[in-house]
C-alpha cells in the first residue's frame, strides 16, 4: 500500500512551500521519520521527515518548484509498488558545482558523496563545494553532530590555501573574492550579510533572494499594509532578575536548563496577557477574535533568515518549563528539526534584537497577531534611585501594536504589567 507525501503547512498564514532539495532519489529505501526533502517558506527552512517507511517510488514536484500546501509531492510504497508504478518523475538533477576557481583547491570527487551523508545545511554544503572540502573530515558541533557554518569556516581557515597555476601562455587570473564571514560570529547570524563572489572586472553582482527571504519580504510588506503599526518603548530595570539568575542559576544548570533572561521575560508577558486579553487577539474583518490559549512565539535567527517557533500553552508552564521549552525550540530550529506544529498557532511574539547589541528595535507584527515585544540589549547604566545615582542592569523593551485594535493607553498599561513583573519578580516562582 502506497503513502502520499504532501507539502506540509509550516504556519497558519502559509499557503504554499518550495521544494529546496530532495534528500532521497526514486528507488531509495527510507525509514519513517527519516529526512526526505527540504522545504522553504517565509517561516521555516526545514527538513521534512518521511511519513512512512518504504521505498520512494515517485517524486512529483521537482527541486525549486513551489506548490500549495497539502499537494502530493512524492509517493512512498513497497517493493512491489516499484515494478507496477508508472514511470515516476525524475528528481531534477542537482546543479553541478562550478569549477573550483584558481585560488582554491579542486574538489575531491568523493566530497559529493560525503556532502550527502553528513548532516548539514544547504549553505554548508555550498561552502564545502566551493572550497573543495570533504564534509566527512569536518567535526560537527551542532545537534547530532551536524556540521554548522562556523565549523566549516573554521576548517577552511585552518587549511593552507592552494593556488592552481595559470595555463601556459596566459596571464594569471585575478583571484576571486571569497565570501567574508567571521568564524566568531554569533550563532544564528544570517549568512545573507556575507559578500558574494566577484569575477575579475565585476563591480556588482545580482544574487537571487533565497526562497525564505522572498517569503519573509512578502510577509513583512503584507503586515505593514494590514496593521496600523505603533511602537511604545519602556525602560526596564533587570537588576532583580539578574539577582535571581545568580542565586538559582546553578540549580537550573543541574536540571539541564540554562536560566537565561528569556524565560523571565516570557513569564512577565504571560502574566500581562492574562491581565489584558485584548493583546492576545486577532482581527477578522470587523470582529475581534479572542484566544483562549497563550501560545508564545520566540523569534530565532538562522543562517538563512528568521523563524518563530511557538511555545504552546505557555501560560500552563512554570519558569523551568518555559526555560526548557524555549531552549528546545531554539535548538531544533537551528538544527532544522522543527515540525509544522512547532511554528503554528502563535498568539503573541517576542523578538530579541538586543542579542547582537541593538539598544532597542521597532519590530513588525507577526500576522495575524496584534502585538509583538522587542527586547533590547541589557547594559549597566547609571539611574536615579531614591534621589541617588545607582548602577542598574537596564534594557529597553518595545511593544509594537496594531492601532486598529489597541490604543496607546492599553499598550502602555500592558507594558506597565510587564515592567512591574520583571522589576518585582517573585522569588517563589523561580
Amino acid at each position: 500500500m502506497s503513502t502520499d507525501v504532501v507539502m506540509p503547512q509550516m504556519g497558519e498564514s502559509i499557503a504554499e512551500g518550495t521544494i529546496v532539495r530532495w534528500l532521497r532519489k526514486v528507488g531509495d529505501e527510507i525509514d519513517r521519520d527519516e529526512p526526505l526533502f527540504e522545504i522553504s517558506t517565509d517561516k521555516v527552512d526545514a527538513e521534512i521527515p518521511s511519513p512512512a517507511a518504504g521505498i520512494l517510488i515517485a517524486i512529483k514536484v521537482q527541486e525549486g518548484e513551489t506548490v500549495p500546501i497539502n499537494s502530493v509531492v512524492a509517493v512512498i510504497g513497497e517493493s512491489d509498488d516499484v515494478a507496477s508504478a508508472a514511470p515516476p518523475a525524475e528528481a531534477a538533477p542537482a546543479t553541478p558545482a562550478p569549477p573550483a576557481p584558481s585560488s582554491l583547491a579542486a574538489a575531491d570527487p568523493s566530497a559529493a558523496g560525503a556532502v550527502e551523508r553528513v548532516r548539514s545545511s544547504p549553505l554548508v554544503r555550498r561552502l564545502a563545494r566551493e572550497h573543495g572540502v570533504d564534509l566527512s573530515q569536518v567535526t560537527g558541533s551542532g545537534s547530532g553532530g551536524r556540521v554548522t557554518k562556523q565549523d566549516i569556516l573554521a576548517h577552511i581557515d585552518r587549511r593552507p590555501a592552494k593556488v592552481s597555476p595559470a595555463p601556459p601562455g596566459t596571464d594569471a587570473p585575478r583571484p576571486r573574492v571569497a565570501p567574508v564571514a567571521s568564524v566568531d560570529a554569533a550563532p544564528g547570524v544570517s549568512a545573507e550579510g556575507t559578500a558574494p563572489t566577484f569575477e575579475a572586472g565585476q563591480s556588482s553582482v545580482a544574487v537571487p533572494m533565497t526562497v525564505m527571504r522572498q517569503r519573509i519580504a512578502e510577509h513583512m510588506v503584507a503586515s505593514r499594509r494590514t496593521s496600523a503599526h505603533v511602537h511604545s518603548i519602556f525602560e526596564v530595570d533587570f537588576s532583580r532578575v539578574q539577582q535571581l539568575r545568580k542565586a538559582h542559576g546553578a540549580r537550573y544548570d543541574r536540571s539541564g536548563a540554562k536560566l537565561t533572561l528569556m524565560p523571565f521575560i516570557a513569564k512577565a508577558v504571560i502574566d500581562a496577557l492574562r491581565a489584558m486579553p485584548i493583546v492576545n487577539t486577532s482581527v477578522d474583518g470587523d470582529r475581534v477574535v479572542y484566544k483562549r490559549d497563550i501560545n508564545l512565539g520566540v523569534a530565532v535567527a538562522l543562517e538563512s533568515g528568521l523563524i518563530v517557533p511557538v511555545v504552546k500553552n505557555a501560560d500552563e508552564k512554570n519558569l523551568l518549563g518555559l526555560s526548557r521549552a524555549i531552549a528546545d525550540l531554539a535548538g531544533r530550529a537551528r538544527a532544522r528539526q522543527l515540525v509544522p506544529a512547532d511554528v503554528q498557532d502563535g498568539t503573541f511574539t517576542i523578538t530579541n534584537p538586543g542579542g547582537l547589541g541593538a539598544v532597542f528595535g521597532l519590530p513588525i507584527i507577526n500576522q495575524p497577531q496584534v502585538a509583538i515585544l522587542g527586547v533590547g540589549s541589557l547594559e549597566k547604566r547609571p539611574v536615579v534611585v531614591n534621589d541617588a545615582i545607582a548602577i542598574r542592569s537596564i534594557a529597553y523593551l518595545t511593544l509594537g501594536f496594531d492601532h486598529r485594535l489597541i490604543d496607546g493607553v492599553v499598550a502602555d498599561q500592558f507594558m506597565g504589567h510587564v515592567k512591574r513583573g520583571l522589576e518585582q519578580f517573585e522569588e517563589s516562582i523561580v
